[in-house]
């Protein structure tokens, strides 16, 4: 700290100043970490909704049925025998 050894009044301003930055640092690492941690539980949340929506889906295509294939058509002259 500037103002423990020159003891002039900037050399002051400018160490209050400095502790009011960390401070303020502080402040905001706290901040995001709080944010992150908000973010972190939205996306557990919504993976959990994702699993849920698959599920549904897969039961609603269990429920429908296998897929027909699609009919060919011949191609050819058609015979008595057709």
């Amino acid at each position: 700290m500037a103002a423990s050894v020159l003891s002039t009044p900037r050399a002051v301003k400018m160490s209050v100043f400095v502790v009011r930055v960390f401070v303020l640092m502080r402040e905001v690492i706290s901040e995001h970490k709080e944010l992150a941690r908000r973010v972190n539980a939205l996306e557990v949340h919504l993976a959990h909704h994702d699993d849920s929506i698959k599920a549904i889906v897969k039961a609603i295509k269990k429920l429908i049925g296998p897929e027909e294939p699609p009919k060919m058509r011949r191609i050819g002259f058609k015979t008595d025998e057709d």
